[in-house]
């Protein structure tokens, strides 16, 4: 029997191995090839205009693409990304699934015009003007949040920016020639139930005509300033503002504050603000960049901002949440978005009041440390 015993375990073991071999080649599938990046046209590193669409090309069509800096649209293996892009350096990060690729461009200025300070009118009745240029956004610090990094290098137009915050006084002869938005009346759309908390109708708290107007929200600081032809501030323009000039500083002034150089950590009696202009302005002319009130900034707040501009170029007049200044400014009471503000208030502390500090809130939030300044657009 032996013999027969010994073929039928060499089947079976035969049956077994042959089993195994198809079972093997079912589990095992071969893996997709991982999508490159093919090219760009116009190719990276190339001077293009402000309305150029720029084709990027992959060899198989990438999974979870997107694309900061630009808009984009993807059919297949070719994504489409259009602009309007400002004028100066051009930074795109693609990134998918399976990798990632920075382009980078020059966008012409169809003027090819440079404006110097002394070829500008002068500034408007209590503005001063901020001068055209670069400056280093952001801070690397070790105070530094993850919001404020990394440090990139910016250019701003010039613009003309209030030597102070809106007062009382101020917000007062807004209030009378513009009913919607006085205390009562305001829509609560636009504001929480704390709009103008101190106030007794009209009246702002005795003595206090000289200080900032606070407890306004983003839509009234807003309303505000299209009321007296202005805009508010984009966050850049405000950093660059703040810094009066200065490089890679903590404060308007230095490196250092102390109780004789702005109003925060309640260093002010039981705390409080105080009346704009007591402290000393910074290089630009600005008084209470930090402290006092925290001012409310144009842009929707992008914790990852920074990282959309340019690492080794310049990032041009950045504004995030818009495609531009003016169509903002003029669909303000249409927008929702969380907010920026810039400098801190009366009752922050040293860390808190930094020039890159960047905080945000909701449009209709306010609080007896939130106001505003305002700033205009500057042509030669």
């Amino acid at each position: 029997m032996k013999p027969y015993i010994n073929l039928f375990t060499g089947i079976c073991l035969s049956l077994a191995v042959i089993f195994l071999i198809g079972m093997d080649g079912c589990d095992t599938e071969e893996a997709a090839p991982p999508v490159a990046f093919l090219s760009a046209t116009p190719p990276t590193g190339s001077t293009i205009q402000k309305d150029t669409t720029i084709i990027a090309t992959f060899d198989g069509a990438p999974v979870g693409l997107s694309v900061t800096g630009g808009k984009f649209s993807l059919a297949g293996s070719t994504a489409t990304i259009v602009g309007p892009f400002s004028p100066g350096s051009l930074g795109l990060v693609l990134s998918w699934t399976d990798g990632a690729m920075a382009l980078t461009y020059t966008v012409s200025d169809p003027t090819g015009a440079t404006v110097d300070s002394a070829d500008l009118p002068p500034p408007p009745e209590g503005m001063v003007l901020i001068p055209a240029g670069e400056f280093e956004m952001g801070s690397n610090d070790a105070e530094a949040l993850n919001n404020e990094q990394p440090v990139r290098k910016v250019y701003v137009d010039a613009f003309y920016m209030n030597e102070t915050e809106v007062t009382n006084v101020q917000f007062k002869e807004f209030l009378i020639e513009n009913p919607r938005w006085q205390k009562g009346r305001i829509e609560k759309r636009f504001a929480d139930e704390r709009y103008l908390h101190l106030w007794s109708g009209n009246n702002y708290p005795n003595g206090k005509g000289n200080h900032p107007v606070t407890w306004v929200s983003w839509y009234a600081a807003m309303a505000y300033a299209e009321w007296a032809g202005k805009r508010l501030p984009t966050e850049a323009e405000w950093e660059r503002a703040a810094r009066g000039g200065l490089s890679k500083k903590k404060y308007p002034h230095g490196n250092a504050i102390t109780a004789r150089d702005a109003n925060y950590g309640g260093n002010v009696g039981v705390g409080d603000t105080t009346a704009v202009g007591r402290y000393p302005a910074n290089k630009y002319g600005l008084y209470d960049m930090v402290g006092n009130a925290a001012e409310w900034c144009l842009d929707e707040y992008d914790s990852d901002f920074y990282f959309t501009f340019p690492r080794n170029g310049v990032a041009r007049n950045p504004l995030s949440g818009a495609n531009s200044v003016e169509w903002l400014v003029k669909n303000f009471t249409n927008v929702t978005m969380r907010v920026l503000l810039r400098g801190g208030s009366w009752a922050d502390t040293a860390r808190f009041v930094r020039v890159s500090r960047r905080r945000s809130t909701s449009q209709t939030y306010t609080f007896v440390g939130f106001g505003f300044r305002c700033v205009s657009s500057v042509s030669p």
